[in-house]
């Protein structure tokens, strides 16, 4: 197993067709530890129970630093360390760039980036006390294309943070042995897209993609283990795309 003994922190990964879920799943039958982090503590210990005995379910809201504190701690007291953070938790608007009011881009850019900071920060002392640690940040392809099918400019800004930040982490924490890489999803099957993609607009948007397929959240898992596992032990600061050849740059 890929990793037995290891604890993986996962954040927005109570929703059983999200991609923090799905992650959660593959890392539990990898052999890991999970805890999983979401608004709705009973969400997410229902989802960590699902997994088995041995996981862990809290509540925190990843735009909160008392709230984020609070739940590392938590995790510590109960595992005693901490091998994997998934920056996953996040949220999408369809909103036209003259429509983005002051709270649609506080809200975005909150949970994606100020979170993905404020969960790092958390992390980091006990990573670098271990000498050792994997930091995966879920980006998008939204902020590599300028946008995407379903989130505003301001989403795809807040992805675009995400990316300069992980590479910034990763430049710095690279010495302490602490890796940092981002995952950019193409559209992925999820309670997000479910029921809003009709067959025209899905038969114009396979027309982009290569691949000729949506992808699924077991796609966006399998590149969450490479990078979390000790099969990228040698890369820091990439770009994973896993979009099924939407953008190839």
């Amino acid at each position: 197993m890929l990793l037995k003994n290891k604890v993986a922190v996962i954040t927005g990964a109570a929703s059983v067709r999200g991609l923090g879920f799905a992650t959660a799943k593959l890392y539990a039958e990898q052999g890991a530890k999970v805890v999983i982090i979401d608004l709705n503590a009973e969400a997410s210990r229902a989802a960590a129970a699902s997994l088995g005995d041995e996981h862990l379910g809290l509540a925190a809201n990843v735009s909160n630093e008392l709230q984020v504190n609070a739940a590392i701690e938590q995790v510590l007291g109960k595992y005693g360390r901490i091998d994997i953070l998934v920056n996953n938790a996040g949220i999408t608007q369809p909103i036209k760039l003259m429509d983005i009011k002051r709270e649609n881009y506080d809200a975005v850019l909150d949970v994606s980036l100020r979170g993905t900071l404020l969960m790092s920060q958390a992390v980091i002392p006990t990573m670098r006390a271990q000498k050792s640690g994997s930091i995966v940040c879920i980006s998008s392809v939204s902020a590599q294309r300028g946008g995407g099918i379903f989130g505003g400019p301001h989403y795809s800004a807040a992805k675009a943070g995400v990316l300069g930040l992980a590479k910034a982490m990763a430049r710095e924490l690279g010495p302490d042995n602490v890796r940092v890489n981002c995952i950019t999803p193409g559209l992925i099957q999820t309670d997000i897209t479910a029921g809003k993609l009709s067959d025209e607009m899905k038969t114009s948007i396979l027309a982009g993609i290569p691949l000729n397929r949506l992808g699924d959240a077991q796609d966006i898992a399998r590149a969450a283990l490479f990078l979390g596992s000790d099969l990228s032990s040698y890369s820091t600061g990439i770009t994973l795309d896993v979009n099924g050849g939407m953008l190839i740059h």
